[in-house]
């Protein structure tokens, strides 16, 4: 019993390095891509006979460039890097235990289906780490763009990612203020999850030809990386433009009354392409970042024994 206890915190300790360094690799390389995906999804419907602000992902860079230099594209990257080492130590871990409570014997490789439940089952852990981050992230993101256009959420103006949660905690209902929009961020990771880790083994399977897929060159596990990533944007994409704009309503005069009046009210005022918001930069974005996460964690992890 000993052992087996030793053993499984020994396990532990290695996801939890692991997920932080490929956390880590992910954050770096997807950044400012993401940047770009929340100001496309928060820029408000412009009055009538007036264009968008942002006519695409390249005229968002451009933009965001021109105002606030290099340093805008990694605007609220500060509450993320300060959570991506809990955020991805507690993916990898929990879907790493949750690989041991389905494996048949000790190790035995999961089959596609398993990695699917592994991967929900993290994606339940890791959504009440991930909403108050996503909310102080998406606010600093996306607040020079409601500032442009004039909304009301953003007669407050955020100094960096502490300033956000100061202002939610004393404004926006204490704790629970940070937990705005938990329903649609739930609604992503779950789904989200189970497809990314589905995908990652369907791929290594795939490309080990029904060998062991311990045995993967680098190069293959990018390019299941990289897959599993925009599986996961391809999934859920519309439920991450309702989260977005739900954590940056505003609060005492908003806009939408929850996760299915937004949906509705987008749809009906931007049709499906409404839905699909900052698609482009999300999948650019997914492919490189996931690559690297994967692959920073394949070889921590191995090189941790």
């Amino acid at each position: 019993m000993e052992m087996f206890f030793i053993s499984t915190m020994v396990d532990v300790a290695k996801d939890l390095i692991s997920g932080t360094v490929g956390g880590a690799a992910q954050l770096i390389c997807g950044h400012p891509f993401d940047t770009i995906k929340v100001k496309l999804q928060s820029q408000p419907a412009p009055l009538p006979g007036q264009p968008l602000k942002y006519a695409g992902a390249m005229d968002a860079v451009k933009q965001t460039i021109a105002a606030e230099g290099p340093r805008g594209l990694y605007k609220g990257m500060g509450a993320p890097l300060a959570t991506v080492a809990a955020f991805n130590a507690l993916l990898f871990t929990v879907r790493g235990q949750m690989e041991a409570i389905l494996r048949t014997q000790p190790g035995a490789p999961l089959t596609v289906n398993q990695q699917v439940i592994a991967g929900a089952g993290a994606g339940v852990a890791v959504s009440f780490l991930a909403c108050p981050t996503e909310l102080i992230k998406c606010r600093l993101q996306a607040q020079s763009a409601l500032a442009d256009a004039g909304s009301a959420t953003v007669a407050v103006k955020y100094g960096g990612p502490m300033d956000v949660a100061r202002h939610v905690l004393r404004s926006e209902g204490g704790a629970s203020g940070l937990f705005k929009g938990l329903v649609p961020t739930m609604a992503r990771e779950i789904p989200g999850n189970a497809a990314m880790f589905g995908v990652y083994e369907a791929v290594k399977q795939f490309m080990a030809g029904g060998q062991d897929t311990s045995q993967l060159g680098r190069g293959s596990l990018v390019v299941a990386g990289g897959v599993a990533g925009a599986s996961f944007w391809v999934s859920v994409y519309p439920t991450d433009v309702v989260k977005s704009v739900i954590q940056v309503d505003d609060h005492k005069n908003p806009k939408y009354s929850g996760s299915v009046d937004a949906f509705r009210k987008i749809l009906k005022s931007e049709g499906v392409k409404g839905l699909y918001k900052g698609f482009g930069p999300a999948m650019a974005r997914s492919v490189p970042a996931n690559a690297a996460c994967f692959l920073a964690y394949e070889v921590t992890r191995s090189s941790l024994g």
